[in-house]
Protein backbone atom coordinates (compact mmCIF):
# COMPACT_ATOMS: atom_id res chain seq x y z
CA UNK A 1 0.00 0.00 0.00
CA UNK A 2 1.67 3.51 -0.87
CA UNK A 3 1.44 5.88 1.57
CA UNK A 4 -0.59 8.81 1.91
CA UNK A 5 -0.76 12.12 3.96
CA UNK A 6 -3.06 14.77 4.50
CA UNK A 7 -4.14 17.79 6.95
CA UNK A 8 -6.39 20.74 6.47
CA UNK A 9 -6.92 24.10 7.44
CA UNK A 10 -9.97 26.20 7.86
CA UNK A 11 -9.73 29.55 6.99
CA UNK A 12 -13.31 31.79 6.25
CA UNK A 13 -15.01 30.03 3.35
CA UNK A 14 -12.07 28.49 2.50
CA UNK A 15 -10.65 24.80 3.14
CA UNK A 16 -7.09 23.85 2.53
CA UNK A 17 -6.41 20.58 2.26
CA UNK A 18 -2.29 19.48 1.91
CA UNK A 19 -1.41 15.85 1.33
CA UNK A 20 1.32 14.44 0.86
CA UNK A 21 2.89 10.70 -1.06
CA UNK A 22 1.64 8.62 -3.74
CA UNK A 23 -2.52 9.32 -4.60
CA UNK A 24 -3.08 6.26 -6.06
CA UNK A 25 -6.22 3.14 -5.87
CA UNK A 26 -4.69 1.83 -2.35
CA UNK A 27 -5.56 5.19 -0.87
CA UNK A 28 -7.97 7.53 -3.08
CA UNK A 29 -10.82 6.30 -1.20
CA UNK A 30 -9.58 7.58 2.27
CA UNK A 31 -8.48 10.88 0.85
CA UNK A 32 -12.51 11.10 -0.51
CA UNK A 33 -13.36 10.67 3.19
CA UNK A 34 -10.86 13.08 4.41
CA UNK A 35 -12.34 15.38 1.84
CA UNK A 36 -15.74 14.93 3.21
CA UNK A 37 -15.19 15.34 6.72
CA UNK A 38 -12.88 17.97 6.09
CA UNK A 39 -15.60 20.66 5.21
CA UNK A 40 -17.07 22.65 6.75
CA UNK A 41 -19.98 23.48 4.48
CA UNK A 42 -20.64 22.29 1.35
CA UNK A 43 -20.25 25.78 -0.37
CA UNK A 44 -16.63 26.22 0.91
CA UNK A 45 -13.96 26.52 -1.74
CA UNK A 46 -11.28 23.96 -1.71
CA UNK A 47 -7.86 24.21 -2.10
CA UNK A 48 -5.29 21.27 -2.54
CA UNK A 49 -1.56 22.06 -1.52
CA UNK A 50 0.03 19.38 -3.59
CA UNK A 51 3.68 20.45 -2.52
CA UNK A 52 4.30 16.65 -1.57
CA UNK A 53 2.34 14.51 -3.90
CA UNK A 54 5.17 12.84 -5.65
CA UNK A 55 2.54 10.37 -8.09
CA UNK A 56 -0.86 10.72 -8.66
CA UNK A 57 -3.20 8.23 -10.87
CA UNK A 58 -6.57 8.19 -12.22
CA UNK A 59 -8.08 7.30 -8.98
CA UNK A 60 -6.65 10.78 -7.40
CA UNK A 61 -7.92 12.39 -10.19
CA UNK A 62 -11.44 11.14 -9.57
CA UNK A 63 -11.17 11.80 -6.32
CA UNK A 64 -10.00 15.50 -7.18
CA UNK A 65 -13.15 15.49 -9.84
CA UNK A 66 -15.49 14.16 -7.46
CA UNK A 67 -15.17 17.00 -4.88
CA UNK A 68 -14.85 19.83 -8.06
CA UNK A 69 -18.13 18.40 -8.76
CA UNK A 70 -19.69 18.65 -5.12
CA UNK A 71 -18.06 21.75 -4.64
CA UNK A 72 -19.61 23.55 -7.83
CA UNK A 73 -22.77 22.09 -7.17
CA UNK A 74 -23.05 23.74 -3.53
CA UNK A 75 -21.17 27.26 -5.07
CA UNK A 76 -17.73 26.64 -4.38
CA UNK A 77 -14.70 25.74 -6.10
CA UNK A 78 -11.61 24.02 -6.19
CA UNK A 79 -7.96 25.04 -6.95
CA UNK A 80 -4.74 22.91 -6.92
CA UNK A 81 -1.77 24.52 -5.90
CA UNK A 82 2.27 23.94 -6.28
CA UNK A 83 1.79 20.68 -8.38
CA UNK A 84 5.32 18.35 -8.87
CA UNK A 85 5.85 17.62 -12.19
CA UNK A 86 4.77 14.32 -12.48
CA UNK A 87 1.10 15.25 -10.99
CA UNK A 88 1.82 18.32 -12.73
CA UNK A 89 1.98 16.35 -16.31
CA UNK A 90 -1.57 13.88 -15.47
CA UNK A 91 -3.31 16.77 -14.51
CA UNK A 92 -2.12 18.70 -18.22
CA UNK A 93 -2.39 15.31 -20.70
CA UNK A 94 -6.24 14.41 -18.78
CA UNK A 95 -6.69 18.53 -18.96
CA UNK A 96 -8.52 18.19 -15.24
CA UNK A 97 -6.76 21.81 -15.60
CA UNK A 98 -9.98 23.05 -17.62
CA UNK A 99 -12.04 22.41 -14.23
CA UNK A 100 -9.49 22.90 -11.46
CA UNK A 101 -7.38 25.34 -11.80
CA UNK A 102 -3.61 25.35 -10.86
CA UNK A 103 -1.34 27.52 -9.15
CA UNK A 104 2.17 27.78 -8.10
CA UNK A 105 2.11 28.22 -4.54
CA UNK A 106 -0.75 28.13 -1.81
CA UNK A 107 -1.07 31.55 -1.45
CA UNK A 108 -1.24 32.47 -4.61
CA UNK A 109 -4.36 30.23 -4.78
CA UNK A 110 -5.34 31.99 -1.81
CA UNK A 111 -5.18 35.24 -2.76
CA UNK A 112 -7.76 34.45 -6.05
CA UNK A 113 -9.88 32.28 -3.22
CA UNK A 114 -10.43 35.47 -0.82
CA UNK A 115 -10.36 38.02 -3.07
CA UNK A 116 -13.86 39.97 -3.29
CA UNK A 117 -16.23 39.65 -6.03
CA UNK A 118 -15.59 42.01 -8.89
CA UNK A 119 -18.74 44.43 -9.29
CA UNK A 120 -20.84 42.76 -12.12
CA UNK A 121 -20.61 45.39 -15.75
CA UNK A 122 -23.70 47.84 -15.40
CA UNK A 123 -23.85 48.15 -11.70
CA UNK A 124 -21.73 50.79 -10.86
CA UNK A 125 -23.75 53.65 -8.71
CA UNK A 126 -21.08 56.08 -8.36
CA UNK A 127 -22.79 57.50 -11.74
CA UNK A 128 -25.75 58.21 -10.35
Amino acid sequence: MSWLTYACQHLPGVTVIAVGGDLDATNAGRLESFIDESRQRPDDHLVFDMTEVCFLDSSGLRVLLNAYTHCVRHGGSIRLAALRPMPARMVQITRIDAHLPVHATVEEALTIVLAPPAPAPGNDDSAA
